[in-house]
């Protein structure tokens, strides 16, 4: 076992490496067939301490019944372990089954922190394509700790909306160092900034449009957004800017309501 271990991780290497001809040397009749079809990279870490011994032997057992390969290399000190399985397969199908009970077993409010482990799975994948493949697992995996879910596939990132991510702590703690400024501001009864600037960067600077959503002239919405410029020292005619605010927007967008009209 420790020789098949071993033998895994040079395979893995490779791959990474962007040798893939040698890794299909080193891996031989034992991950051979792995390498000729597409498969799935998986990411696993340790949300209890027996969590990565009873997810792999979960898939190990699932790969043996069905007669499929399964590249499985532990990473660090045994928390975390990296999957090479058959896309479509027995094992990704166990894999898949085992975080579903997790879910379902892990109270709503402790989600993935009560479950044995919190899984990143890839998009299908080739043998010249396993680096990617590995961003795309630990980017999964990144959400799925975040979102209290004991596993996300990457096809839910790239399919759904940026929008979730935004109630990532750092994110937030950006968004309201960037718009505290106009809130004060607009605290002191000098004008409604925050709404104004959302409303112009909602109809994509239209200011006929923007002033008309907001019931004023257009010279006074022109007005407001000169006094955004000023206020934070920044160009709104830089689309970077228009993207940064807009988010920040977003992001504060489930707080704000609370805090206007606590002010």
């Amino acid at each position: 076992q420790g020789a098949e271990q071993r033998l895994g991780a040079a395979v893995l290497r490779m791959l990474l490496a962007g040798q893939p001809d040698h890794a299909r040397a080193v891996a031989g009749d034992l991950y051979g067939g792995l390498l000729d079809a597409p498969f799935r990279l998986l990411i696993a870490e340790a949300a209890a301490p027996a969590g990565p011994a009873l997810f792999t032997e979960t898939m190990e057992a699932a790969a043996a019944r069905s007669g499929e390969a399964l590249l499985l290399v532990p990473e660090g000190e045994g928390e975390r372990v990296v999957v090479l399985a058959a896309d479509g397969g027995a094992a990704v199908a166990a894999c898949a089954a085992y975080a579903e009970a997790q879910d379902d077993r892990a109270p709503r409010e402790g989600g993935a922190e009560d479950s044995d482990i919190v899984v990143g799975l890839s998009a299908p994948a080739g043998p010249i394509a396993v680096s990617a493949a590995y961003k795309q697992a630990e980017q999964a995996l990144s959400v799925a700790r975040r979102r209290g879910r004991a596993l996300v596939e990457h096809e839910e990132l790239a399919a759904g909306s940026v929008l979730p991510l935004l109630a990532d702590d750092a994110v937030r703690a950006f968004a309201d160092g960037m718009l505290r400024a106009l809130h004060e501001h607009d605290a002191k009864g000098r004008g409604d900034l925050v709404a104004s600037l959302r409303a112009w960067l909602s109809r994509h600077g239209q200011w006929d449009a923007a002033a008309a959503d907001l019931g004023v002239h257009r010279h006074t919405l022109r007005y407001r957004m000169r006094r955004v410029e000023e206020i934070l020292g920044r160009s709104l005619d830089d689309p970077d800017v228009r993207m940064e605010l807009w988010l920040a927007l977003k992001a504060t967008a489930a707080t704000t309501p609370a805090e206007d009209s606590g002010s």
